[in-house]
């Protein structure tokens, strides 16, 4: 087991390159194999998710290696293979190769998904899609694996009761061969799903309306070669963004799409934070006096999720009263406790945190209990007085790639040991 080591109150200082969209990748790869061909994914994270990945492409049959950021694909020899628990338990994203396997064979037997535990993750919705496409889906005794069949799928209007990212997405690869035209209605909106539109469409797929709240997938018997660059990682480059607005001396983030941030800057803005925005660059600095703000998580274009945790540990510089409020997932509050040990003053309320600030912040020993979880305790060592150590820490290599290198670079005093 590892664990992280924190001396807090250093200024960040010089460049930090966002990598690869985690969100995007994890769908991309799987994405490859319903193609026969051969594709190129450029800008993939080195992130633990992508080894997992690419593990499970070799268990069905891909050709698979990954040189720099670059992953080559060869699908010439691919076959059809259980996805166990194994490997389904360790990710979210496994469940991907439901809507995959079940487009390219007519068939995939996958154990149910696993990834972080931020509260109920059903994937009813994505069930129900393959159902609307004319596919069977029966689980065993111990409802722990999927199987789906459906040789002959066909196009169909579905619509979704939740703007569901994974299903939205699953829901894609599944139609991509089914016989005449699916419509997902209330589809999500996220750029990652754009992403991999357009990569499916450099496959031959017929996809149109990314982006938008309705997605049209005309099918096609057969997919080819495919290329795609990775979309940079928003939920990286807020998380760098919230730190520079702490600790930020001209901290300068490379490789953002403002666009993607919008809900983000809007809320540091309210704030008082001072940053500057050129490009696909942000230069951030310390602000001394912060305003208290109010944040709900949303899906696309609003706040996000995954930038609730982190931004939490902000709202404690804050200096009066601020509202985080999340409504996406009932479990992104397991870190309010570990804040409240460090110095914080926090009343939780099932989903809504009322943060009283501005609070100092002493280092401790906490835990990541989840991805970004794990974002925000690192942000609170960071900021905190003396030594933070925090556990669990796998979760945060999930999604952040070379954190400990990149933090290192501008300024931070931090490391990875072995327990």
């Amino acid at each position: 087991m590892k664990k992280l080591i924190i001396e807090g109150k250093n200024k960040l200082a010089g460049r930090i390159k966002i990598g690869g969209a985690k969100n995007s990748v994890v769908a991309l790869i799987p994405a490859a194999m319903l193609t026969n061909g051969k594709c190129i994914i450029k800008n993939v994270p080195n992130i633990s998710d992508v080894r997992l990945l690419i593990e499970m492409m070799k268990l069905l049959g891909s050709d698979i290696k990954l040189e720099g950021d670059v992953l080559y694909i060869d699908n010439r020899n691919a076959v059809n293979h259980e996805i166990d628990t194994h490997y389904a338990s360790k990710m979210r994203a496994s469940y991907y190769f439901m809507g995959v396997l079940l487009s390219k064979y007519g068939y995939a037997k996958i154990s149910y998904p696993g990834g972080c535990t931020i509260g109920a993750r059903p994937i009813n919705f994505h069930v129900n899609g393959f159902k609307k496409l004319g596919a069977e889906v029966e689980t065993t005794d111990d409802e722990k694996t999927y199987i789906i069949t459906g040789k002959n799928l066909v196009g169909n209007d579905i619509f979704l009761d939740m703007a569901s990212v994974g299903a939205t997405i699953n829901i894609m690869f599944a139609s991509i061969r089914a016989k005449g035209v699916t419509k997902i209605h209330n589809a999500a909106k996220e750029p990652e799903i754009v992403n991999i539109a357009d990569f499916l469409n450099s496959m031959g797929a017929k996809v149109s309306g990314a982006g938008t709240s309705e997605i049209v997938i005309e099918g096609v018997e057969e997919l080819h070669d495919g290329e795609i660059e990775v979309i940079p990682d928003r939920i990286e480059a807020g998380t760098y963004v919230i730190m520079g607005a702490l600790l930020g001396n001209d901290l300068v983030i490379d490789g953002i799409v403002k666009e993607h941030l919008d809900a983000l800057f809007s809320k540091l803005h309210e704030a008082g934070c001072n940053y500057e925005i050129n490009g696909n660059e942000v230069k951030i600095s310390k602000t001394d006096k912060l305003n208290p703000v109010n944040v709900k998580t949303l899906v696309f274009p609003g706040f996000p999720t995954d930038l609730g945790q982190p931004m939490s540990t902000f709202l404690t510089q804050c200096e009066g009263d601020s509202v985080f409020e999340e409504t996406i997932y009932e479990n992104r509050m397991r870190h309010i406790k570990y804040l409240n040990e460090m110095g914080a003053n926090i009343d939780l309320d099932n989903k809504v945190a009322v943060i009283h600030g501005k609070t100092d912040l002493v280092g401790r020993n906490v835990e990541a209990t989840d991805l970004r979880a794990g974002a925000a305790m690192l942000l609170a060592g960071m900021i905190a007085e003396g030594h933070t150590e925090i556990t669990n820490i796998e979760h945060i290599l999930r999604g952040y790639e070379n954190i400990v290198e990149k933090l290192s670079a501008v300024g931070a005093d931090v490391k990875i040991v072995e327990e």
